[in-house]
């Protein structure tokens, strides 16, 4: 029982150096005034650079004359994906410097294209890195190994289309390059949705999604995108790896592991069949305050442990519900949200609230599917601001910095309290400053919370990008001191390299070396990611 459908549109105004759409990016006067709430930071902001003005290096490399209509050397698209959106991608980009860029872009439409691209990068020694939409912030599209002749940026956007609905097992085969927005908009039509919604929805692929294990907007149950697989096709420069499409399976180690997450390193994802949902049409939400964060975090720890699933569970602490304006008196702040296609959910939310309010919480504002929680809609509002605001201070040369960590709960509290001990004395000694810390638990499962650390403090203009490096290190380093993971779902890309060497264990990262040499033999694909690249 299949059913074909039809892709979307491209999307348009997409920024060259910066988050988003152009036409969100805010103007100077409101990066001025956002720069003035952080004392010490630059008195005018960084202009943003004509692309016709900024030089790029010579392309060193030329495609045999099959291959010349898939790619391209032209300035706009070389510019558009040297960087992904890291702070440090974002500085580097309004200061002009794109000396990492790509000497091509390649554009395929099919997969014998990946496959034509891949053989004769292998003969040339011309490395790939395979490019879902670039909403990457750990580095993980931009080459730095330096031992290839070349480097062709894989753009996926070409492969974009729901190409098969199987509505009795709920299930889809898509195209890797799918983004987000394009993805939903052809399972509406059938009622269904793959119900994974990262804050990079609207710029981020379904390929990218898979080969960083993205994590999603509802923070429990299916947080992953990991849970959501049925089956993955993926070209390696070997041949082609297509695992069966079932539900679950024993036989052995799952193929599909060995490729979700290994960003590009691999091969090159080009289509999965992905469980999907019905789509919600009940809905209800709530805040609740609380005067003790470490009775928040009990509070959170009883809700993950109680079955219930809420679908937003995000604790704020006081600086980020400040930060976020759902709060001014220094309390912290939970955001719940529960959904359901097939029946109210008012019940399961006032149980959520008493159980938050048994730990000491106070309920605010409380909203059903006939009205939403004015507070929970201006915490939404605000978490999808975040990165616009995040390019303004990046103008103003305030460091901003953002990772995610998990841990069990039992040392949760101690976590928050390290970070934010430790981080501030790095960022004392490195701005000269006190640094603004906020955190949130941006997913809660019953062992243990995610929790997400904003670091903002004044930088030096010119100095920014070895400032945020100081402090990067730092991150890595008390996350690995403390047992806790380098990232729970931003992925490891080039700059959590440090932290996630120390965490992997040593036998995995010796069959990770074999795996690599067995499935990309000439070391083109994404070279630097995971593991070190081979010696030239």
């Amino acid at each position: 029982m299949v059913d074909r459908v039809q892709a979307a549109s491209a999307p348009a105004n997409r920024s060259w150096w910066g988050w988003g759409s152009t036409d969100k990016a805010l103007p100077d006067t409101e990066c001025a005034a956002l720069g003035a709430l952080v004392p010490g930071a630059a008195a005018e902001p960084l202009p943003v650079p004509e692309l016709r003005a900024v030089e790029l290096p010579k392309s060193r490399v030329a495609p045999p004359p099959a291959l010349a209509p898939l790619l391209s050397d032209a300035p706009a698209d070389r510019a558009g994906h040297t960087y992904g959106k890291a702070y440090r991608d974002i500085v580097r980009a309004l200061h002009g410097d794109l000396s990492p860029a790509p000497d091509q872009v390649a554009f395929p439409r099919t997969e014998q294209d990946i496959t034509d691209v891949l053989d004769w990068a292998a003969d040339a020694g011309v490395a790939v890195v395979p490019y879902g939409a670039g909403s990457s912030v750990v580095g993980g599209v931009e080459y730095r190994a330096d031992r290839h002749r070349g480097v062709v940026s894989l753009d996926l956007s070409g492969l974009d289309r729901v190409l098969e609905i199987d509505r009795v097992s709920r299930a889809a085969r898509i195209q890797a390059g799918a983004l987000g927005p394009h993805l939903e908009a052809q399972l509406r039509p059938h009622g269904l949705t793959l119900r994974h919604f990262p804050q990079s929805f609207e710029f981020s692929t379904l390929g990218g999604w898979l080969a960083t294990r993205a994590g999603g907007h509802y923070a429990t149950l299916y947080t992953h995108v990991d849970d959501l697989v049925e089956s993955m096709r993926v070209l390696t420069p070997v041949g082609v790896n297509e695992s069966l499409r079932l539900p679950r399976s024993g036989a052995g180690p799952s193929p599909d592991r060995l490729f979700l997450g290994s960003e590009g390193t691999l091969g090159v994802i080009t289509e999965a069949w992905m469980r999907l949902q019905d789509r919600p049409c009940h809905k209800a939400s709530a805040t609740v305050s609380f005067d003790s964060f470490p009775a928040a975090i009990d509070a959170v720890r009883a809700i993950a442990q109680s079955g219930l699933h809420p679908a937003n569970c995000r604790l704020l602490d006081p600086g980020e519900a400040a930060l976020a304006g759902v709060a001014r008196g220094g309390e912290s702040v939970l955001v719940l949200g529960l959904e359901s296609a097939y029946a109210p959910v008012g019940d399961r939310l006032a149980e959520l609230v008493t159980l938050a309010c048994d730990h000491g919480g106070s309920p605010t504002r409380e909203g059903s599917d006939a009205g939403a929680d004015t507070a929970a809609g201006t915490w939404r509002s605000a978490f999808l601001r975040m990165p616009y605001l995040r390019d303004a201070l990046a103008r103003m040369s305030v460091i901003s910095e953002t990772f995610e960590t998990a841990c069990t709960w039992d040392r949760a509290g101690e976590l928050y309290e390290a970070v934010r001990g430790r981080l501030g004395e790095v960022a004392r000694r490195v701005a000269g400053a006190e640094a603004m810390i906020n955190c949130r638990f941006t997913h809660v499962y019953p062992d243990g919370p995610a929790p997400y650390f904003t670091v903002i403090v004044p930088g030096r203009r010119g100095h920014e990008v070895a400032m945020w490096d100081e402090i990067k290190q730092a991150s890595m380093d008390v996350l690995g001191d403390l047992g806790a993971t380098v990232t729970h779902h931003h992925a490891v890309g080039r700059d959590h390299r440090p932290g996630y060497d120390r965490q992997r264990p040593e036998p995995f990262a010796h069959a990770l070396r074999a795996a690599k040499q067995a499935l990309d033999p000439a070391g083109i694909l994404n070279p630097g990611v995971l593991i070190d690249p081979p010696a030239a």
